[in-house]
């Protein structure tokens, strides 16, 4: 447990070290983005509120995005000209609070009444009796029908997240880049939910292609593989060939996969989100002043990442 404790906030750690790095070389106008702010800070107050989310199946989760957004762009530079976030944590709870009722209501409430209709007494006596006997048990105690119950409002959930994704991404894009200030610049997106639909299904499409070519590749391992146990040899040999084959198919299938999905999904969406927002005050970027360099142009040490000098 603690060990997995420690992994989260060391990634969170590096998401916001991470996101440091790119503003420092994010350049627009000739002038750089930079981020202060305390990387430790931010990794602890994201742990404590994807706990909470976890506490409240999801219903958290505005309030964490408005918090967390709060701390990363107030901390956020252009020049000398600092960032600010206005979204509403309430608001965007409003916003989604339909898509939390069609995807964990039905979860909630059969995971309830499959836990409500099973008699755990009997159960009980039936795993100290154990044998067939306390199998029969178990059944007339409701364990099946709770279980396929359960298996269904699962289900259910599984296939409505698959199907308001896309939706619940526009809503949140939207939210976030209109909660977006730097000084008198403010932001207002028009984001469209049918541009986000397009690409998914373009993803789901080119998706389908690549599977198919994966499935060729698979097959001439698949026959590089029988043709090594037919020719014989140390089965250690073949046990190496066999196992980097394996290896090597399943990388290649998640570097392709990774790839398409970066090309069709994420580069896009974010294109068009930029492309679908509107402006108002820009005329104080004209005042903005170039800020001293907060990071090497060339990179940074491990001292630098893991923020020595600061807290």
């Amino acid at each position: 447990m603690l060990a997995l404790f420690t992994l989260a906030l060391l990634g969170q750690f590096a998401v916001y070290r991470a996101r440091r790095y790119r503003l420092s070389r994010t350049v627009y106008r000739g002038l750089r983005f930079h981020q202060t702010g305390s990387a430790w800070r931010y990794a602890i107050c994201a742990i404590f509120w994807w706990g909470m989310i976890g506490l409240t199946l999801g219903l958290a989760y505005p309030w964490a995005q408005a918090s967390l957004e709060r701390f990363k762009i107030g901390n956020t530079f252009y020049g000398d000209l600092r960032g600010a976030f206005v979204g509403s944590g309430a608001r965007l709870f409003l916003r989604g609070f339909l898509f939390w009722i069609v995807v964990v209501g039905p979860f909630a409430l059969g995971l309830m009444v499959a836990i409500g209709g099973v008699d755990w007494n009997v159960i009980g006596e039936a795993i100290k009796r154990g044998g067939t006997e306390g199998m029969s048990r178990i059944e007339s105690a409701g364990a099946a029908q709770a279980a396929a119950f359960a298996v269904l409002s699962l289900s259910w959930s599984v296939i409505a997240i698959a199907v308001l994704y896309p939706a619940f991404q526009a809503m949140v894009l939207r939210w976030w880049i209109s909660g977006l200030r730097f000084g008198e610049l403010t932001v207002t997106s028009h984001l469209r939910t049918g541009a986000v639909y397009s690409l998914y299904w373009r993803f789901v499409w080119m998706s389908l292609l690549l599977g198919l070519a994966l499935s060729v590749v698979v097959g001439i391992a698949f026959g590089i593989i029988l043709a090594l146990n037919a020719i014989g040899g140390t089965s250690a040999g073949k046990e190496l060939v066999q196992t980097a084959i394996g290896i090597g198919a399943y990388v290649v299938a998640a570097l392709a996969y990774s790839t398409v999905y970066q090309a069709t999904v994420k580069l896009r969406l974010w294109k068009q989100s930029f492309e679908s927002i509107e402006l108002a005050g820009v005329e104080v970027l004209d005042k903005v002043r170039a800020a001293p360099a907060t990071g090497s142009p060339v990179g940074e040490g491990l001292a630098d990442a893991l923020n020595v000098g600061g807290i």
